[in-house]
């Protein structure tokens, strides 16, 4: 018997016991209690290796305590719990500089983007010691603020060796729309670079308009929390295995369709 049908049975007969008590009511009682042991257990854990996995939380709001980094907040505190440490970056207001293919960050030498006047360099320095990336966005007009999308690229092209086999995962904020489109637009740079998406219970989505409004978004902020479990198991998984990257045999082949 699996776990999900000794809870539905144990439920059923608890309800079959108290009448008065609803079985939906039941079984959110002891799948909670399960849920409340399991993290129990795994903050216990240590890695393997001795190091404790890290994982690097941005910020692609220009407001540093609004809806965004609300969701951003709910993730790193799930991440403590569980042993993972965790660090939120604020892109803020100033500006953020987009990449124009100079290719001066593949010239010998170079360690990121010749631009090291932004945000982007700290971002860089950082993912030498992060395990993993969080990176949360308000949508605007159905697409990620164009500051993060700017770091990101400017990121992935100057540095990708920093991010190659490293989990991330993207969440997006909205008022009303548009949220799906802004996470797949972030969700296809990971999948360029080598990076493991970790999922959540739904898509990895918040509502909420004015300040703080997200945190009432009740299902919204449980799958922060569900993200942010899956993340500190993927990366135990990963330390426990002694962070090899798998092997690769053949080296990228780009391809044009009109020579």
């Amino acid at each position: 018997m699996n776990r999900r049908n000794f809870i539905k049975k144990t439920a059923l007969a608890t309800a079959g016991a108290v009448v008065a008590t609803p079985v939906s009511a039941m079984m959110n009682k002891v799948e909670s209690a399960g849920l409340l042991e399991n993290n129990d257990k795994q903050t216990q854990q240590e890695s393997p290796n001795g190091k404790v996995p890290k994982v690097l939380l941005v910020n692609g709001s220009p407001r540093p305590d609004g809806n965004t980094f609300c969701c951003l907040k709910e993730i790193e505190t799930q991440l403590q719990k569980l042993g993972v440490e965790s660090e939120i970056v604020q892109i803020g207001r100033k500006p953020v500089r987009m990449c124009i293919n100079c290719g001066g960050c593949r010239e010998k030498g170079a360690e990121g983007c010749v631009f090291d006047d932004d945000l982007c360099s700290v971002i860089t320095n950082k993912m030498k010691d992060a395990d993993a990336l969080v990176v949360g966005t308000p949508v605007y007009y159905g697409q990620p603020n164009g500051g993060i999308l700017s770091l990101m690229q400017r990121l992935f092209f100057s540095a990708g060796h920093l991010v190659q086999n490293k989990p991330a995962a993207a969440l997006a904020v909205c008022r009303r729309g548009g949220a799906t489109a802004t996470l797949q637009t972030m969700n296809m740079m990971f999948e360029m670079m080598n990076m493991p998406v970790v999922t959540s219970q739904y898509w990895n989505i918040a509502y909420g308009a004015g300040k703080g409004e997200v945190k009432l978004d009740t299902e919204g902020m449980q799958t922060m929390r569900t993200l942010a479990t899956n993340m500190a198991f993927l990366l135990k998984k990963i330390h426990a295995d002694g962070n090899t990257a798998p092997k690769r045999d053949e080296r990228p082949t780009f391809m044009n369709f009109i020579r």
